[in-house]
């Protein structure tokens, strides 16, 4: 599975991936997905978000445990995040079947589409509008980098995007969603634990910094006559360092456009992106209105407006406690128990289904990049954690 999924959407120039929501390396990844199910004899389907599911046993008779995550990748990212939890899914049906394990409730394998939001920029797309977290409304709102918004991306896909909306009645079906990932940290590698269970998942958001100047020669125009915004954007950047340091949080800018964009002219408009997250409510809040202050004070320095939109955010998750207990007990007792800064499919479906995460060793700690990494011996392991975890669920 590992091998045949490995080259879809890898750009050969970087070797990391780009699997953007409804495009030709998306289509493959559906593909594929689609293959494994049949292979395996499940019921595959596409619910109206453009979610797939395969199922085991009858979908209808509810309480249902799924696993699963997506296939979608940040621009240039490894080959781990997200697929790795899919491949383990399927890979744990296949063992819990060499187990002779006897199903007392429905099982399902989901692919949550456009989770990453690199094309959108909206993360857990798929996932938020299924949970009625994402209107209709805002969804068709949703563009990419060259106009092009999520009904089109979608229609040019073959999906009917007259029909995405809430899917109440498929997610009261669901009575436990269990969702395995490669670490984004180094907390595994530091316990020497190939497997551990999510606690929570840090509040976090995503804010654009909209920093406005005035264009003009980069060669004829005084320092001291200048309104350059990218100035202001600079002093922004490192008060988000700052700032996130001092509250034990983390903040990055990390994508930047910049108009006219030119080498030889200032600014006019510099866009820039923050995510931030952190430990709890209160710190993140204290973050951004520290970055937002320092921004402001540089503006007017630098004779600049700056303007910041708040364009999605998530508040903290802690994973239903008597899941997560379960399946401690399931594993015997000893998995390391770890918080995460990143979002997943199974943060937003918490508010709607009992969730819980496995994560698996990252010996890097390298994520959202082509050297994301994962032992074969590790991944092996999460994948006996799962099957063991779903027998427990599944099959009690």
């Amino acid at each position: 599975m590992w091998a045949d999924l490995a080259p879809v959407g890898r750009h050969p120039d970087s070797g990391g991936y780009r699997r953007y929501a409804w495009t030709g390396a998306d289509t493959d990844c559906r593909a594929w997905f689609r293959a494994q199910a049949e292979a395996r004899g499940l019921d595959c389907e596409t619910d109206r978000n453009g979610n797939q599911w395969a199922w085991l046993g009858d979908r209808t008779a509810g309480d249902a445990v799924v696993t699963g995550s997506h296939l979608d990748s940040v621009p240039d990212g490894g080959a781990f995040d997200g697929p790795l939890g899919v491949v383990s899914s399927f890979a744990a049906l296949d063992e819990l079947r060499r187990r002779g394990a006897r199903f007392t409730r429905p099982l399902a394998v989901a692919n949550f589409g456009d989770e990453e939001g690199a094309r959108f920029g909206l993360a857990c797309v798929g996932s938020r509008l299924a949970a009625g977290q994402l209107t209709r409304e805002a969804a068709f709102a949703l563009r990419d980098a060259d106009g092009v918004s999520l009904p089109q991306a979608m229609e040019a896909a073959g999906h009917d995007p007259e029909a995405i909306g809430p899917d109440p009645e498929r997610l009261a079906g669901i009575g436990a969603f269990v969702e395995l990932h490669v670490e984004q940290g180094r907390a595994l590698d530091l316990t020497g634990d190939a497997v551990g269970v999510a606690s929570a998942i840090w509040p976090h958001g995503r804010w654009r910094f909209d920093f406005r100047g005035e264009a003009n020669h980069a060669g004829t125009t005084r320092l001291a006559d200048r309104r350059d915004p990218m100035l202001t954007y600079a002093e922004t950047v490192l008060a988000a360092r700052r700032e996130a340091e001092l509250a034990g949080a983390v903040a990055t800018f990390g994508k930047v456009a910049v108009e006219p964009n030119g080498v030889n002219a200032i600014p006019s408009l510099v866009r820039g992106w923050l995510d931030s997250r952190a430990p709890d409510q209160a710190a993140l809040d204290t973050v951004l209105a520290a970055v937002e202050r320092a921004a402001r004070e540089r503006a007017e320095r630098d004779g600049t407006d700056v303007a910041v939109v708040r364009e999605s955010f998530t508040p903290v998750v802690e994973f239903e406690h008597a899941l997560r207990d379960e399946i401690g007990r399931i594993l015997g007792g000893s998995v390391p128990v770890l918080g995460t800064g990143a979002g997943h499919d199974a943060g937003i479906l918490s508010a709607s289904v009992p969730t819980a995460m496995l994560f698996v060793r990252n010996p890097t700690g390298v994520s959202h990049s082509p050297a994301e990494y994962a032992a074969e011996d590790d991944c092996v392991a999460g994948v006996r954690a799962l099957a063991d975890v779903l027998e427990g669920l599944a099959c009690g």
